[in-house]
C-alpha cells in the first residue's frame, strides 16, 4: 500500500461500460515523515468515499481488483483506505481531524 494525498478528480465522460459510476481521483504520492508531495502522481478508482486533501493508502496491480468496488474490473490503481491517524517513529504526524504536531 501506498500513502497518498487526494489532490483532485479526474472525469470521463466516455469509458469502458464495466467502470461507469465509478470515481476516479487523482493522488499525490507523498512522504509518511513530512506529508510533502513527491510531485508523483496517479488516477485511482475510489472504493471508499475519499475527499479532497485527504491522505489515503492505495493499492497498484492486481490487488487493485480486489475490492467490492472493483472486482472484475479493468482496474490498476484503487483507493483502499482513508487515514485517520499516521504515527512515525512513536510521533503523530497526521491526524485526519489536524490535531498532529509539526513535523
Amino acid at each position: 500500500m501506498v500513502l497518498a494525498r487526494v489532490v483532485g478528480t479526474v472525469v470521463s465522460s466516455r469509458k469502458e461500460p464495466k467502470i461507469e459510476g465509478i470515481k476516479f481521483l487523482l493522488l499525490e504520492k507523498i512522504d509518511a515523515e513530512t506529508l510533502k508531495g513527491k510531485k508523483d502522481y496517479v488516477v485511482a478508482m475510489d472504493s471508499v468515499g475519499a475527499g479532497p486533501g485527504e491522505i489515503v493508502f492505495f493499492v497498484a496491480g492486481s490487488s487493485a481488483r480486489m475490492t467490492e468496488t472493483t472486482q472484475g474490473k479493468p482496474a490498476d490503481a484503487t483507493i483502499t483506505a482513508i487515514v485517520d491517524i499516521l504515527e512515525v517513529g512513536g510521533r503523530v504526524v497526521y491526524t485526519k481531524d489536524g490535531g498532529a504536531e509539526k513535523p
